[in-house]
């Protein structure tokens, strides 16, 4: 027999009824029963009881196990009574008689318990990592990951695409996010930096003749943390191709998205690819409030300013008097109670704007009416142009913010998502793709007025060398994201190739010629030796996996995540260097004011 099994956790069935077997494994839970110890026994692919007596030779060892000792049991398969099957487990029709017991790993006191479903800080459950990735969801959450990475891989090989690895230490590149810098002995006073993503590799192996390449790499950025971002590093299915256009680069990766998420989406609808909107960036501000919009909520946002040029309701009346203002509307069907408005108006108020303006209509007497302070400003007639503009009825509201979009956008987008939720308009059991194109390739910072790029920097500008020649903020690029229910999935851009229109791009944004041949010298020399049209984009696997495994927090489905303030508690990092390591370096650390 094995020295540590003769099956698994999850093996054993009635047909072993009266074999001898041995299993390994962690003490999931212990149980006396009269004098007679049960034993949940549980590995990696899941539990068996096995249970001793006071007959029994091993019964004094039995007794001084506990929770999360790592022990091997010898025993004979017994049927269970059939009012004691159970039938949740694969093994619950049997269980084994300990013979003999060996204590592989006998555990400390726990600070957190494998067994239940008790919560924990998650400072404890980063501390002690390998304890909370026993637990049952972390380990079906950790098994998905693995089976997702395996299945992008699947699909793209039978796409055609040849998988290649590209440098870790590589030197820095703008990326929209600080670098990880890493010093270099060698070169004393130079430093290396962790790639944001292999961007520019990617477009060189383009440059080298490769038609199709895709790669899971792992991608480092020094980012503040979010719920659904890791501040330090992440995981992305990479991909670019040759002598294609942006509506190739959509229908390779689709069918590649919809597999996956139709495989692990637990029999939740996906929409067939070629069904995925193509939605304008200046759409999905206008109607959604986000470039990344959830698609399961129907609503969408409308601007009807000209409702409220010149009305009753003063506030909105002067505003729409300044130059880029204006008021959207957020349609709420079924929305349409006094109370659900007041709190709405309530929801704003928290967000930090003075309130939100609300109109619903009711029916009084046979007749429609629409009621709320907004409309007795307005007007029967503007109110009822609002009402058949955003298509409502009865029992339905409408709620309105007003002013430079960049300062409402979020806040409208937000409301947008709660009333979706509370109305129960969302589709739960959906997840909805939309392509969100035409990004605008710059941006102008609010307080400097500098011009800089908005989204990738390598993407090739709609229009060419001829868009550039005007107002750098009118800008389009070929640059486009995959959003679904409320995240950005996939990021990626037809690039730049011409050498011209790259020198001229980067200039726009304050990079000068000398700067970019420095900074890019490896791209900037390639595409002098005839550089191919190429394509691509990279999506998101962390994110993927929140997606399907409902999860709300990226560090869910990320096996070794660091926490908020970018630590690894577990292996203490980051750590503080020796003064040998600084001085090999060339380094020394000047004190921090606190």
């Amino acid at each position: 027999m094995h020295a540590f099994r003769s099956h698994t956790c999850a093996e054993l069935t009635k047909d072993h009824v009266g074999q001898n077997v041995r299993l390994s494994g962690w003490v999931h839970r212990v149980r006396d029963h009269g004098g007679i110890l049960f034993i949940d026994l549980r590995d990696h692919y899941g539990i068996t009881q096995v249970l001793c007596d006071p007959d029994s030779a091993a019964f004094s060892a039995v007794e001084k196990v506990r929770s999360e000792w790592c022990i091997r049991i010898d025993g004979e398969v017994k049927a269970r009574d059939p009012e004691l099957v159970n039938p949740k487990l694969p093994t619950g029709e049997v269980e084994i008689f300990i013979r003999d017991i060996e204590v592989l790993g006998s555990a400390a006191e726990l600070p957190l318990m494998v067994f239940g479903d008790q919560d924990y800080p998650e400072e404890t459950r980063l501390r002690y990592r390998y304890l909370d990735l026993r637990r049952e969801s972390m380990q079906r959450n950790m098994v998905l990951r693995s089976d997702v990475v395996a299945s992008i891989r699947r699909r793209m090989w039978d796409k055609g695409f040849r998988e290649f690895q590209t440098p870790i230490i590589t030197a820095s590149s703008p990326e929209g996010a600080r670098d990880f810098l890493v010093p270099s002995r060698l070169h004393p006073g130079k430093f290396y930096a962790l790639p944001q993503a292999p961007q520019q590799f990617k477009q060189l192996i383009m440059v080298s003749g490769f038609d199709k390449y895709f790669q899971i790499a792992p991608c480092f950025r020094d980012e503040d943390p979010r719920a659904d971002r890791s501040p330090t590093d992440f995981y992305q299915l990479d991909l670019e191709m040759s002598f294609v256009t942006q509506q190739d680069v959509f229908d390779t990766i689709a069918p590649v998205m919809a597999g996956v998420f139709e495989e692990f989406g637990r029999g939740r609808r996906v929409d067939a690819p070629e069904s995925w909107p193509q939605i304008s960036y200046a759409d999905a501000a206008l109607w959604y409030g986000t470039d990344k919009p959830d698609l399961r909520n129907p609503i969408k946002m409308q601007d009807v300013s000209e409702h409220f040029r010149g009305s009753g309701f003063a506030i909105f009346a002067k505003l729409l008097e300044q130059e880029g203002t204006e008021i959207r509307a957020i349609p709420a069907p079924t929305g349409g109670s006094r109370k659900f408005c007041d709190r709405m108006n309530a929801f704003a108020q928290k967000e930090g704007l003075p309130g939100m303006g609300y109109i619903f209509w009711r029916e009084t007497d046979g007749t429609m009416e629409a009621a709320g302070p907004l409309a007795k400003n307005i007007g029967p007639e503007r109110s009822e142009a609002i009402r058949q503009q955003l298509g409502l009825g009865v029992g339905d509201a409408a709620f309105f913010l007003g002013g430079k979009p960049a300062a409402f956008e979020r806040v409208a987008g937000k409301a947008r998502t709660v009333i979706g939720e509370e109305l129960g308009l969302t589709d739960k059991d959906r997840f909805a793709f939309a392509w969100i194109v035409d990004f605008p390739m710059y941006e102008a910072d609010e307080e400097s007025g500098r011009v800089d790029f908005s989204h990738n920097p390598f993407s090739m500008p709609q229009g060419g060398l001829d868009a550039l020649a005007g107002d750098p903020l009118k800008v389009l690029g070929f640059q486009y994201d995959l959003a679904c229910n409320g995240y950005e999935l996939i990021s990626g851009a037809i690039r730049n190739h011409k050498l011209d229109i790259m020198i001229k791009a980067f200039e726009l944004a304050g990079y000068g010629e000398d700067e970019v041949r420095k900074r890019f010298g490896g791209m900037v020399n390639a595409f002098q030796y005839g550089a191919p049209p190429h394509g691509g984009c990279a999506a998101g696997i962390d994110r993927m996996v929140m997606l399907l495994a409902d999860e709300q927090n990226i560090r869910e489905v990320i096996m070794f995540p660091m926490n908020q303030r970018a630590e690894d508690l577990m292996m203490n990092a980051p750590s503080d260097p020796s003064a040998e390591q600084l001085m090999e370096l060339g380094l020394r650390l000047i004190p921090q004011n606190q």
